[in-house]
């Protein structure tokens, strides 16, 4: 296996058809097709399916291209290092339930390592996606949460995909609310106080069980129930039906605006939220500048 064959393998996986990745690596289509089937063979596994259409990716071969990603970018590390030759965009991702902290950061990392090109990616995604993101090593980095409920479930699927917990703060939950809201003088909300009110929570797909919500206490019966995918949604029912989320109470005034504020909930919980990690996998600079802003933007415990 060479450094040549994953470059062909991964081109031809974002190209999605032998002909144009061939015409982008100008190599003959015969040429690309024996380097694919010599790696797969060497390797044991099918990398590409092959149809009229194109080529979709495997199973495996989605996890192959993961760790060639690394290894290629490992490599342009040490080319940028000793070599004077013209640097590749640089990669890194991060996925994320929804919070600031997370956007913070990247943005911290992408203004340290600024230049000409970069192919960054912050993904605000579901609970379970997180944990096959990190460890398919489509996310170098994961962001989520533990609690009492569903700390057995999540800690087992983490073992299970070789992955490591790293915690970043324990925090107490908070009800965000808009800063208009009937309850927004109070000092501290309880449950009861917001049983009028419509209850926002992050819809998690296939994995819509309380063990996989973003959203502490979420396996309470509420009689006002409302499922978003996305930040901005959510904060806009909040703002224009009263509703309100359980989070950790760190919140962003320069991304969230004036309109969202957090008050804490009377409740005896805590979400310990931390960082997912490829177990034994060093981890690229990219990724240990964003660990570090982290610590900036979240609690001190």
């Amino acid at each position: 296996m060479t450094l040549q064959q994953l470059k062909y393998v991964v081109t031809a996986a974002e190209c999605g058809t032998i002909s144009d990745a061939a015409k982008q690596l100008f190599v003959s289509q015969p040429s690309l097709t024996n380097a694919i089937k010599d790696i797969e063979e060497e390797m044991q596994i099918s990398i590409f399916y092959r149809t009229n259409k194109g080529i979709t990716i495997s199973n495996e071969g989605d996890e192959f291209l993961a760790y060639a990603r690394q290894v290629l970018e490992q490599a342009n590390l040490l080319e940028d290092k000793y070599k004077n030759t013209k640097k590749q965009s640089p990669r890194f991702s991060v996925s994320s339930q929804h919070y600031s902290f997370a956007v913070n950061a990247f943005v911290d990392v992408i203004r340290e390592f600024d230049g000409n090109s970069y192919d960054f990616t912050l993904r605000e995604t579901q609970t379970y996606e997180i944990i096959e993101d990190v460890s398919h090593l489509k996310s170098e980095i994961g962001i989520l949460y533990l609690s009492d409920k569903n700390r057995e479930i999540i800690k087992k699927l983490i073992k299970q995909n070789n992955l490591v917990f790293q915690q970043l703060f324990i925090a107490k939950p908070h009800v965000f609310i808009c800063s208009s809201h009937p309850l927004a003088n109070r000092s501290k909300i309880t449950l009861d106080d917001l049983e009028n009110y419509p209850y926002l929570s992050f819809e998690q797909g296939d994995y819509n069980s309380f063990y996989f919500s973003e959203e502490i206490l979420s396996n309470l019966d509420r009689r006002k129930n409302i499922k978003v995918r996305d930040r901005a949604t959510l904060f806009n029912l909040a703002i224009g039906l009263n509703g309100y989320t359980v989070s950790s109470g760190v919140i962003s005034k320069e991304l969230n605006g004036e309109n969202i504020i957090a008050k804490p909930l009377c409740v005896e919980e805590t979400m310990e939220i931390g960082a997912l990690l490829k177990k034994d996998l060093p981890l690229s600079r990219y990724a240990k500048s964003y660990l570090e802003s982290l610590k900036c933007h979240v609690p001190n415990t």
